[in-house]
């Protein structure tokens, strides 16, 4: 049966996230570890993914808008399918850093203009479809640290071969896929210096990047310091994964049903309305029992498939065609910023004021989040430009 080509970019999504995600969860830090890294050598080696997902995604966005989607996406598969390899050439720690940014490249480019390619390929259903493909990376992200950690029983080589393996198939179905939409006609595009200009003069486009920024930073919180705040309260150590298991299923499942409802009602209100709600459950977590702790952690997931459902088709909506891939990429940048400062700044909280100082922060700088871009999305909608 032939798949469109909307199900194998979902397709590639899933095989994309599955292979970088399983060459993080669980074995990065122990590889590091076994390499003769300490504390500090970990988490610089956790790092530079992230790092080089904030380096390449505006690139790799605004190469998409000027050489097509398919080229971009190419390029990255080949990272994805060779990347793994290099992690099986490692002998020190400071070559296994450098696997780990050359993997986060892929990501870094993949992400933004996979969104991009499905926001050229639909316009009445953007929401539904964009909240489908992220599903779609949320599945792989999710089977893969199980994946992943049984065959670390059997050793690293044999997980980093399974990563291969995905990698390598996400990048044949990305050779199989068709360009999503028409490239603008080279006359059609604005220099680049001006493509940028518009891209950081639009308050409603930045507005939605900081709403989705302060989310991956109360996000990013939330993963950080559920394992912590369980610990305190003498909860065995599976049941946190349990936690993260039904937040993780709960956004799968639920952020195309919200892109819909976004298609059909709007995008502002449904995203602030979401980050508010995620905001409310982040405060809430250090005041509840295990059982609250469930609650809040399906409300999380709920909220935050609410909000990011809506975000980033809102900010593909108010983006023009021949700078969509840059928006994306600005996205996802910020996405990273946020989610990599998150738990480095409630560290700090927590120390000051306990593992529930992490979260109080996270909720707070979310609120503010939701305000500033409240006022930047205020603006008259008009009409969407495509």
């Amino acid at each position: 049966m032939s798949l469109s080509p909307f199900r194998l970019l979902c397709a590639c999504g899933l095989l994309a996230i599955l292979s970088t995600t399983m060459a993080k969860n669980p074995v990065l830090p122990l590889f590091a570890a076994h390499l003769g890294a300490g504390p500090e050598g970990i988490g610089l080696v956790a790092a530079l993914s992230p790092l080089a997902g904030v380096l390449v995604s505006i690139p790799g966005g605004l190469c998409s808008d000027r050489f097509g989607r398919r080229r971009l996406l190419l390029a990255s598969s080949v990272v994805f399918a060779s990347a793994p390899l290099v992690y099986l050439l490692v002998t020190d720690v400071w070559g296994l850093a450098l696997a780990r940014f050359y993997h986060g490249l892929a990501t870094g480019v993949f992400m933004p203009v996979g969104q991009a390619a499905v926001a050229d390929a639909f316009k009445a259903s953007r929401g539904e479809k964009m909240g489908a493909f992220s599903s779609a990376t949320l599945a792989g992200r999710f089977v893969a640290p199980m994946l992943g950690g049984a065959a670390l029983g059997l050793g690293f080589a044999w997980v980093y071969g399974l990563c291969a393996l995905a990698g390598i198939g996400a990048m044949l179905l990305v050779w199989r896929l068709p360009d999503f939409g028409e490239r603008p006609a080279p006359s059609c595009r604005p220099p680049l210096r001006e493509g940028l200009a518009q891209l950081f003069s639009s308050r409603a486009i930045l507005g939605g990047c900081l709403l989705e920024a302060g989310m991956l930073f109360a996000y990013g919180i939330f993963e950080a310091f559920l394992p912590v705040l369980a610990l305190e309260r003498g909860y065995a150590p599976w049941l946190t994964g349990v936690l993260f298991s039904v937040q993780v299923v709960t956004v799968a499942l639920t952020k195309p049903l919200f892109g819909r409802l976004s298609d059909k009602r709007g995008r502002v209100g449904q995203m602030l309305w979401g980050a508010a709600f995620t905001a409310g459950a982040c405060a809430a977590l250090p005041w509840v029992g295990l059982a609250g702790m469930f609650v809040l952690s399906m409300l999380l997931g709920l909220s935050l498939s609410l909000a990011t459902a809506a975000s980033g088709a809102f900010v593909a909506d108010r983006s023009a065609a021949t700078n969509r891939g840059a928006a994306m990429g600005l996205l996802g940048a910020l996405m990273d910023i946020g989610h990599s400062t998150g738990p480095l700044l409630g560290g700090l909280a927590a120390a000051l004021a306990g593992s529930g100082g992490a979260f109080w922060l996270g909720a707070a700088t979310l609120l503010g989040c939701v305000a500033a871009s409240r006022a930047m999305t205020a603006e008259p909608l008009g009409e969407e430009r495509a």
